[in-house]
C-alpha cells in the first residue's frame, strides 16, 4: 500500500505527477489557504506533510496525527513547525536550503536599490499623470556605490549578498551571533564583524537576513530605528516579525529613517495598513525567491526530502537529526 501524503499548498503539476507514481498524493492545486480546522482534517491518515509557511504545524496539530512521519517545509525557515514537538513525537522535520541563496541575495539589491534611487515612488507619480515637466531636484535619492552596506544576519543568503557589493565599491559590515571565518569574511567583500549598534550607526543600506525565533522577535524596534542615519534605507527579506511594523511606520513617516524595502510582513498576508499611506516603502508580496528556476528547485529538494524520509532514508535536509535516532531505536 502506498504512503499517504498531503501536499498542502498549489506546486508544479510535473512535480505533483512525480509524487503520485510513489505515494497516494492527497493535493491543493487550487491552493486554498486552509483554515486550522481544515487542515487537521486533511492530514487525517496521511504519513507525511509537504506544507508552506502558511501552514502552522503546532504542537496541539502534530499530537493530532500520531502516524505522522515526516513535514517537508517548502522553505528555509520553519517557524511555522513546532520542531520541538515534532522531535518528541518522531516526527522527521525537512526544509529546503541553499537552492534559493542567489535568487534571494538577488531580490535583496532589487528592493535595495529600489529604495535608494526612490523607483517606486516616482513611478505612481508618473502613472498618475503628475510628470509634467523634468526638474534638475526631482526625486533625488541616495547613493549605492561608495557607501556603507550593513548586514544583520550573515548566513550565507547575507554572504551571497555581500558579494555582490564588490560591483558598487562599497564598505561591508555585518553582525552575527558569530564571526565568520576569515576566507569567508574576504570572499563577502572583506565584510567587518560589529556590534550590532555600530551595524545600526555606520549602515547607509541595511539589509536584513536573519531567520525567526523567539530572540529575534522585533529585533529591529523604534530604539534600534532611532539608531540610524536618517539618511538610510532599511530592506528586510528575512521574516515578518523580525522587525516591529508599527515603529518602522512611525520612523518613515516622521523621516527618521529615509526608506524602507519589505518582502515580508508581521501577520502575511495582512499587513500594517499605515505603510500603504507612506511614498517612501517598497512593499512586494513575499517573492524574493520567486524565480521559476528557483521555486521549482525548492519544490525538487522538498519532493527529495520526502521521498527520502518515507523510504527509510536519511532526508537530505534534516532539520531534527536526532528523530531519526529515535525511529531506529
Amino acid at each position: 500500500m502506498k504512503a499517504k501524503v498531503l501536499v498542502a499548498r498549489a506546486t508544479f503539476p510535473d512535480v505533483l505527477e512525480r509524487l503520485q507514481q510513489q505515494f497516494d498524493v492527497d493535493s491543493n492545486q487550487e491552493d486554498h489557504i486552509f483554515s486550522p480546522e481544515e487542515l487537521q482534517r486533511r492530514m487525517q491518515g496521511k504519513d507525511a506533510v509537504v506544507v508552506t509557511a502558511s501552514e502552522k504545524l503546532t504542537a496541539e496539530v502534530i499530537a493530532a496525527h500520531p502516524q505522522l512521519k515526516a513535514i517537508c517545509n517548502v522553505a528555509v525557515g520553519y517557524n511555522n513547525i513546532d520542531v520541538a514537538a515534532a522531535t518528541q513525537a518522531g516526527v522527521m522535520v525537512t526544509n529546503t536550503p541553499d537552492v534559493l541563496n542567489e535568487t534571494t541575495a538577488d531580490y535583496a539589491w532589487t528592493l535595495l536599490m529600489a529604495n535608494a534611487r526612490r523607483v517606486s515612488e516616482s513611478e505612481h507619480y508618473l502613472r498618475a499623470g503628475k510628470w509634467k515637466h523634468w526638474r534638475f531636484d526631482q526625486f533625488l535619492g541616495a547613493d549605492v556605490h561608495g557607501t556603507t552596506l550593513g548586514i544583520l544576519g550573515m548566513g550565507r543568503i547575507g554572504q551571497a549578498v555581500a558579494r555582490r557589493s564588490m560591483g558598487f565599491d562599497m564598505q561591508v559590515i555585518y553582525h552575527n551571533r558569530s564571526h565568520l571565518a576569515p576566507e569567508l569574511e574576504a570572499r563577502a567583500n572583506n565584510a567587518r564583524h560589529v556590534s550590532k549598534e555600530e551595524l545600526l550607526r555606520n549602515a547607509d543600506h541595511l539589509v536584513l537576513v536573519l531567520p525567526y525565533s523567539a530572540e529575534t522577535h522585533h529585533i529591529i524596534g523604534a530604539a534600534e530605528l532611532a539608531l540610524m542615519k536618517p539618511t538610510a534605507t532599511l530592506v528586510n527579506i528575512a521574516r515578518g516579525g523580525i522587525v516591529d511594523d508599527e515603529a518602522l511606520v512611525d520612523a518613515l513617516r516622521e523621516g527618521r529613517i529615509a526608506s524602507a524595502g519589505l518582502d515580508v510582513f508581521e501577520n502575511e498576508p495582512a499587513l500594517h495598513p499605515g505603510f500603504l499611506t507612506l511614498p517612501n516603502v517598497v512593499l512586494t508580496p513575499h517573492i524574493g525567491s520567486g524565480s521559476e528556476k528557483t521555486r521549482r528547485a525548492m519544490a525538487d529538494c522538498a519532493s527529495a526530502n520526502l521521498v527520502a524520509a518515507l523510504s527509510g532514508q536519511r532526508p537530505p535536509n534534516l532539520v531534527n537529526p536526532t528523530v531519526k535516532e529515535r525511529n531506529h531505536a
